[in-house]
Formats: C-alpha cells, sequence, structure tokens
C-alpha cells in the first residue's frame, strides 16, 4: 500500500498546524513539499528508485534489506515481530521471502482481531478479521565446513525430505489449536503460515537429496496443499484428503472444491458477520479480494467468492480442474472465483421447465430417471452417437466432429442441489422418493448434505434449504 501517498492528505493539514516545524519536512530530499515517498519500500511500478522501477523483486530486495538490518541490531536472544495481513499468497510470498533472505527463523504466527466487524469495509465482503502477528528469532549464521559449503543442520542447509516429513504434523497441531480458539477460514489458513515456516525458515537454505536448493515458493505450495487435505479430511473425511491418489469411495471433485471453498470462507467468531447472501435480501457488491487492493474487482451476482489466487492454491495440489467445473459450480470474472448458488443451477439441472415439471418423473423411479433428468440440454447435445468414453468423447454432428469438452455424469453434489431444489420448490413426494432411493444407493449423499450443511453460514438460503431437506429423511 501506498502509504507515503496516503499520508499526505493529513500532512498538508499538520503542516498548517505546525508550520515551519523541523519535523515536517523531508530529510532526504530538502525540496519536496511532501511526505518522503523515493525510499519507501513498496511495490508500485510507477515510481523509481536510482532509475529501478519498483516491482516486485526490487520491493522484495528492499524489505530483506530491512529486516536484516532489524536482525544485525538486535541481541542473540531477542524477539522480533511483524504485523501482516493480506489475503493472497502472493503478498504472502513477498513479506516471507524478505525474511528469510533478511535471517530471520519464524518461530510462530498468532491471528488477532484487529479489525472492527462494523467496520465499513467489512460490511458484505470476505475482509479478513484479524491480523497476523509472525513471531521471528535470529537466524544462527551458518558456518562453512573446509570444502567452502554451508554445514548441515540449523543456520545450514536443511534437507527437503526431512522439512516435508515434519509438515503435516505442525501444521494439523496448529490447525486443531486454532480452531479450538475461535479462528476459522481465511484467518486460520494464513495464520498457519507462522509454524509452517518455522521448520523451512531455520535453515538459509533447504536442499533435496541431488542437491537442488528448495525455492520458498515451492515449500509454500506443498503448505497450502498440507492445509487443504487437513480441511478435506476434517470436513468430508480421510477418502476425500487423499483422492489425488485414487482412493476407492471418495466423493467426486465438485465436492471437495465446494466444501473447501465454503470451509475457506468461515468467518472467525471475532468478526461476528458471515460473508455471503441470504433469501431474504439482495447481496450488496461483495468484495472478494486482499484487503490492501484499492483495484478491487466486485461482483453483484450472488453466492460466496474468494480471490483466484487462493482457490488456485488449494485446488492444484489437491487435483482439482478448475476449468473443468467453470460454469458448472464455479464462475471466475476479473481475478474473483465464486461458487455458484443453488438457485442459479435450476436450469443447468432440471433445464428450462425447472424442478416442477420433472418432480412427477422423479416420484415414479427416482433411481432411473434422475440421471436422465438432470442436464437435459446434455441429452440434445448427446442425441447423435458418441464416440469414446469419459471427459474426452466426441459426438458426430452432421458429419463433422464436435469434442463435449465437459462430462456432466450426475455428481453426488449434483444429486445434493436437486434435492435441495425440490425442497425450494414444495415437491415434498418427489424429494422423498429422491432421498430414499439415493441412501439406498449408499451413504455420501447424507454424508456430502450434512458437511454441507454445517459448512454453509447461519441464515443463507442454502443452509435453510438443507437443513429442511435433511428434516425429510426417514429416521
Amino acid at each position: 500500500m501506498p502509504y507515503a501517498d496516503l499520508s499526505d492528505f493529513f500532512f498538508v493539514w499538520l503542516k498548517r498546524v505546525l508550520p515551519d516545524h523541523p519535523l515536517l519536512r523531508d530529510p532526504f530530499d530538502p525540496k519536496n513539499s511532501l511526505t518522503p515517498k523515493k525510499r519507501e519500500a513498496v511495490q508500485d511500478e510507477t515510481k523509481k528508485d536510482n532509475g529501478r522501477t519498483k516491482d516486485r523483486q526490487w520491493f522484495e530486495e528492499t524489505m530483506a534489506m530491512a529486516f536484516a538490518e532489524g536482525r544485525r541490531v538486535l541481541r542473540e536472544d531477542g524477539v522480533g515481530a511483524v504485523v501482516f495481513a493480506h489475503k493472497t499468497t502472493e503478498g504472502w510470498e513477498a513479506l516471507l521471502s524478505g525474511l528469510i533472505r533478511g535471517g530471520w527463523t519464524i518461530t510462530g504466527s498468532w491471528p488477532i482481531a484487529t479489525e472492527r466487524p462494523g467496520r465499513l469495509r467489512s460490511q458484505e465482503s470476505a475482509a479478513l478479521a484479524t491480523s497476523v502477528h509472525l513471531i521471528c528469532r535470529p537466524r544462527p549464521s551458518p558456518q562453512l565446513s573446509p570444502s567452502g559449503r554451508w554445514s548441515k543442520g540449523e543456520g545450514g542447509v536443511g534437507d527437503w525430505a526431512e522439512v516435508l516429513r515434519e509438515l503435516p504434523k505442525r501444521v494439523g497441531d496448529w490447525m486443531e489449536r486454532l480452531q479450538k480458539e475461535g479462528i476459522r477460514g481465511a484467518d486460520l489458513v494464513f495464520a498457519c503460515i507462522g509454524p509452517a515456516l518455522e521448520i523451512f525458515s531455520r535453515y538459509s537454505k533447504v536442499e533435496t537429496a541431488e542437491g537442488r536448493e528448495v525455492t520458498l515458493a515451492q515449500y509454500l505450495e506443498k503448505v497450502w496443499e498440507v492445509v487443504g487435505r487437513t480441511a478435506l479430511e476434517n470436513v468430508l473425511g480421510t477418502e476425500e484428503a487423499r483422492a489425488r491418489n485414487g482412493v476407492a469411495g471418495a466423493l467426486e471433485e465438485d465436492a471437495r472444491l465446494t466444501a473447501l471453498f465454503l470451509w475457506t470462507l468461515q468467518s472467525t467468531e471475532a468478526n461476528g458477520a458471515e460473508s455471503g447472501s441470504t433469501e431474504d435480501e439482495e447481496p450488496e457488491e461483495e468484495e472478494a479480494v486482499d484487503e490492501d487492493d484499492d483495484a478491487a474487482p466486485k461482483t453483484t451476482s450472488k453466492g460466496y467468492a474468494l480471490v483466484f489466487d487462493v482457490v488456485r492454491r488449494f485446488a492444484q495440489p489437491l487435483g482439482i480442474n478448475l476449468p473443468k467445473w467453470e460454469g458448472r459450480i464455479i464462475e471466475t470474472k476479473k481475478g474473483v472465483v465464486r461458487l455458484l448458488s443453488v438457485r442459479e443451477r435450476v436450469k443447468q439441472l432440471f433445464g428450462d421447465d425447472g424442478a416442477e415439471a420433472v418432480a412427477d418423473w422423479i416420484a415414479e423411479d427416482p433411481q432411473k430417471n434422475l440421471q436422465r433428468t438432470l442436464f437435459p440440454e446434455l441429452e440434445a447435445q448427446s442425441a447423435p452417437k458418441v464416440r469414446g468414453r469419459g471427459r474426452r468423447r466426441k459426438a458426430i454432428v452432421d458429419g463433422g466432429e464436435v469434442e463435449l469438452q465437459k462430462d456432466f455424469a450426475a455428481t453426488t453434489l449434483d444429486r445434493v442441489h436437486a434435492a435441495m431444489l425440490l425442497q425450494a420448490g414444495g415437491q415434498t413426494n418427489a424429494l422423498r422418493k429422491l432421498i430414499k432411493a439415493e441412501t439406498e444407493r449408499g451413504p455420501d449423499f447424507l454424508r456430502l448434505a450434512n458437511a454441507l450443511s454445517a459448512l454453509y453460514p447461519m441464515g443463507s438460503e442454502e443452509k435453510r434449504l438443507l437443513d429442511a431437506m435433511l428434516l425429510a429423511v426417514p429416521r
């Protein structure tokens, strides 16, 4: 954030109150009548320092110099604290890179509620409720071996395999502790960075068995993966946490993506207000961007939104293919991913006529007709002969081949949404028949419905529909 530019608003009034005061002038540039800006450590590519553009690399190098100076003047048994709040992984990578390069070991991170719940910035937005206080200690200087290489161990070179072995337990223990203290969602995700970074930052560098240096960005990818898998294990079960490895019995990708999305959106207790839309009121412009972005993209559509960078960081390591679900359960615009509301899926699931028109079909034979009923537009697309199987099948249309990019076979999440829409339309008979058929099929339907009920915000339309639908389940 360009705080020097922002402070000029107040600075001009201070100069009127205290004219010619020695503190109210730029000590680095006597010709500058406003606040100092040339040496400010900020990523702003409209400015230059000694002819060099203030880009991300310049920012990280400058922050590393600042942290290195703090490391120099601190006693060896001293403690450093850095207060930071940012909702993009790139922001965290820039800060953490500067800390590690500056000679610090990050030993802990504590999320503290620093933001006023009723402040204007937090209304109908995904703004963070806490600031993360990173606790750091000076890293021992590495010792050189007789061959001129850094020694192994703390302060020297770390072993990548040992770091990865220690990571899951450290993150899991910290997540459990934070959840007991009421920390949720994005606040919890970023508060896990400190304990995870202690493992990595205790070394001057980390190398693989082949001697290749592991970058901070590569390590943070593993951190997001571990956090995502731990979250999925908590809300859906062990199979879903290991789903990328092809474990049988796991729910489909869309269920895992939805659960992880809602889990990340959960609010810390101190925030008081949940993000998302409700049935009885139209949502305001829902900002789903990092707290420090003054060029924030906005969306006025219903649903829940997260910064694309955060969604991508979770989805990729877990084997979730985001483009596959674009337009089906998510919508991406201007760097923001929105989880489609269940009402937006009426036409997609049931066609132009809606759930009411197909309720009788479902009631007559729910086991047989649900798959045929869902995605009626696909039936028209795939009416010609279809070659191949799976996601890459092709349809023969007018002598040519049209590639069908998506596999629209009904998933467990589709069936849960279909049941919610039947509940919304008052189709009680069809709903009961559908639930009976799904419970006979297996436990996945109710397992997912109960998990989503716990994840959707209190007062949201989706939670009300799920809870009402679950009341129709035979006891």
